[in-house]
């Protein structure tokens, strides 16, 4: 289940349509429903807050207002676990082996 700060992609008749953060997940009154407050990251930004079941938020389809919406978390992409990005130790060396830098003079 997406948690708090989660990035959501919001799905509007089974097209991508705008992407949200998770705000928050407070329990709503009727047992198995969920207020969740999201960020939809628009310009401007907007702030809403759905009553969706534990099921929505996980990824069902669900229907609003006679149109269908689902839900799908972004997964979380680690830069240093990109093989194209050299570690720090990789940088230097390659500042080593890029040759001398030669300061730049003004004439005279």
């Amino acid at each position: 289940m997406p948690s708090d700060n989660d990035v959501i992609l919001i799905y509007y008749q089974d097209q991508p349509a705008v992407f949200a953060r998770i705000e928050a997940i407070e329990p709503d009154i009727k047992k198995g429903w969920y207020q969740v407050t999201l960020l939809l990251l628009t310009l401007p930004t907007q702030v809403v807050t759905w009553i969706l079941r534990d099921s929505y938020i996980n990824g069902a389809p669900f229907t609003m207002g006679g149109r269908s919406l689902r839900l799908e978390t972004v997964e979380r992409v680690s830069i240093r676990e990109d093989p194209e990005m050299p570690g720090e130790e990789e940088r230097e060396k390659a500042i080593e082996k890029s040759g001398r830098v030669i300061p730049f003079k003004k004439p005279k």
